[in-house]
């Protein structure tokens, strides 16, 4: 009796040390396991590391690289009289200038050409045909017959081309614009094309395609800088 009580005791022993055991050996794996919170951080953290390696990769040397070529207002452009029509240009200028157009080889004689061969053709708002044309819409007919688009509108086709801000620098083919010919809330009110001789071939509302002279005040009054396409 004495031994069965004694291999019961021992075996009772033996079950509480290795129950004991196993309490441990639980308590570490569940210590040293990491939480599922901890691994979506790491993820998290590392997701974000390589998206800003990405964008630091893609990002360019220059902020000018995202933005078109724009013209900087440094010299003083004729005829800006107050301080409003100073605001306009610097709006006009900020919404960009000076793009680059495809003129697909064509020279400033050719283009010239084109233009006088509309003369006489009335004017009428929002033409651009042999029937009636307006401002705008000459130099979208002169331009399309070599195969050059350009926007139905003297504001925006003031954007394209290297700004000439003085009637002295212009050459021949260069387009002209005009501020306050008419009344309304744009810049440019008015565009044509410099034929030399401080001369201009354009659509007039009075007279429809003509040529006019940049000596006379009413222009020379409301020039405000030219472009240069060739």
């Amino acid at each position: 009796m004495v031994k069965i009580f004694e291999t019961r005791i021992n075996l009772f022993i033996f079950l509480v040390v290795l129950n004991q055991l196993f309490i441990t050996s639980c308590s570490k794996k569940i210590h040293t396991a990491p939480s599922a919170r901890t691994i979506i951080n790491h993820d998290e953290k590392q997701f974000r590391k390589d998206i800003d390696e990405v964008s630091i990769e893609r990002m360019p040397e220059k902020i000018s690289d995202l933005s078109p070529s724009r013209h900087v207002v440094s010299e003083p452009f004729q005829n800006i009289t107050t301080p409003e029509e100073e605001k306009k240009l610097k709006h006009f200028i900020d919404k960009g200038s000076e793009k680059s157009i495809e003129t697909h080889d064509c020279s400033s004689d050719e283009i010239i050409a084109t233009a006088q061969k509309f003369l006489g053709i009335p004017y009428c708002m929002g033409g651009t045909t042999s029937k009636c044309m307006d401002c705008s819409g000459l130099l979208v007919a002169v331009f399309a017959k070599h195969g050059i688009r350009l926007p139905h509108s003297s504001e925006e086709q003031a954007r394209y081309g290297k700004i000439i801000s003085t009637i002295d620098e212009l050459i021949m083919g260069d387009l002209v614009f005009f501020i306050r010919s008419y009344k309304t809330s744009r810049f440019i009110t008015h565009a044509g094309i410099y034929i030399g001789n401080n001369e201009f071939i354009h659509s007039s509302s009075k007279n429809g395609v003509t040529i006019s002279s940049l000596n006379y005040i009413w222009w020379s009054k409301k020039f405000i800088f030219g472009t240069r396409l060739f």
